[in-house]
């Protein structure tokens, strides 16, 4: 059975002072009393109850403690060997218990340490180094292992000695009710040990802040949010635990030419209104060179041309995409009055010929129906 509120078995409010509690609880003493109640269980049972209760509020460290985490911070069964809730970090440790179970990361009456957290690093890179691959250097700040203790948080020559809240075990036992759960030694933090001199250089941490360069291997084919691992090079842990690792981020920088999507290239090339008109051969540019592209005569505004096989292979796919060349056709400026008067003759001679201007056609069509 659930137990009730402390100041509800009194009868007080929880800002009540000392005499107005002593009070309260002579008169529940004096009502329960199994002197004045023989063989009443139920009221042995609220006359028990009131004695815990005043035990309690009575107390001004029991007290405070029961109004931060409740009868949790107060049961003397809940954490023994670290002093219970009140003394072995407070109520969240439970927390932290059932998330080392779920999580994992325990062992049966082994110890834990705590490892070094993961890094990220923002790389850039030009799309060509994206596509090829490259080698970059990459510089950053993190904790490491203290040179001078080699990690290990004790000064040269010092030793660790056995914990005495967990006597080494590295998890302490707490019970609620009928749960039964380990939780890691607020003392040594799962290590079982602690540290009897510390290291003057990194004051028993075992980590220093230091400043690193590596070389990283981009592959080829990696695209803006692909990441690369480096086991072990991230932030150092504490005492000698297993450093973290660094997780290189790329990012892309924008080309003055192509766009990517995925494993494809896109481009635009311009091309002059006569060159539209007549057809002709381009030269197009692509990542291994220029190649030709041949445009038929006709060709409009927007048309798409494929080239396979001219585009990306990404990190994680097998093919190689293609590069699509979207024309975009010219319109002249800067005309001298010959060029103009050509223009005029030559627009002339299209007037009334609707199949040389086919979606011109289609256009005003369709404004006729629209307004008709």
């Amino acid at each position: 059975m659930a137990k009730r509120d402390y100041y509800e078995v009194l009868g007080v409010a929880k800002d009540v002072n000392e005499e107005d509690l002593k009070k309260a609880y002579r008169r529940l003493a004096m009502k329960f009393h199994p002197d004045r109640n023989p063989d009443n269980k139920e009221a042995e049972e609220k006359f028990k109850e009131g004695n815990e209760a005043y035990e309690i509020l009575s107390n001004p460290d029991k007290r405070a403690a029961y109004d931060r985490h409740g009868h949790a911070g107060v049961d003397p069964s809940m954490g023994a060997g670290a002093g219970g809730f009140g003394g072995g970090g407070g109520f969240s440790d439970i927390f932290e218990a059932f998330g080392d179970i779920f999580g994992g990361q325990r062992g049966g009456g082994g110890s834990r340490q705590r490892g070094g957290a993961d890094l990220q690093y923002t790389l850039e890179l030009t799309l060509e180094e994206a596509i090829k691959g490259v080698k970059k250097q990459v510089r950053f700040t993190t904790a490491a292992a203290c040179e001078v203790c080699d990690g290990s948080g004790a000064k040269k020559g010092s030793g660790m000695t056995t914990c005495r809240t967990c006597g080494g075990a590295g998890q302490v036992r707490m019970q609620q009710g009928f749960f039964t759960v380990q939780q890691t030694c607020p003392t040594c933090r799962g290590r079982g040990q602690i540290i009897k001199d510390p290291c003057g250089s990194c004051n028993g941490e075992g980590r220093t802040n230091k400043q690193k360069t590596l070389e990283v291997t981009i592959p080829a084919g990696v695209d803006t949010g692909d990441k690369v691992r480096l086991a072990g090079e991230g932030e150092a842990g504490a005492n000698g635990a297993p450093a973290g690792n660094l997780f290189v981020q790329v990012v892309v920088k924008e080309h003055a030419i192509f766009k990517r999507d995925g494993g494809d290239l896109y481009c635009e090339v311009p091309i002059s209104f006569p060159d539209a008109a007549l057809g002709c051969e381009l030269e197009v540019p692509t990542l291994e060179g220029k190649v030709k592209l041949k445009v038929p005569e006709g060709t409009q505004t927007g048309k798409v041309f494929r080239l396979r096989g001219k585009g990306v292979k990404p990190v994680r796919a097998y093919d190689v995409g293609d590069m699509l060349c979207r024309v975009i056709v010219e319109t002249p400026v800067h005309l001298n009055s010959k060029q103009k008067e050509l223009l005029r003759d030559f627009q002339a001679s299209l007037d009334g010929n609707d199949k040389q201007s086919p979606n011109k056609k289609s256009f005003f069509d369709g404004l006729k129906d629209l307004f008709s």
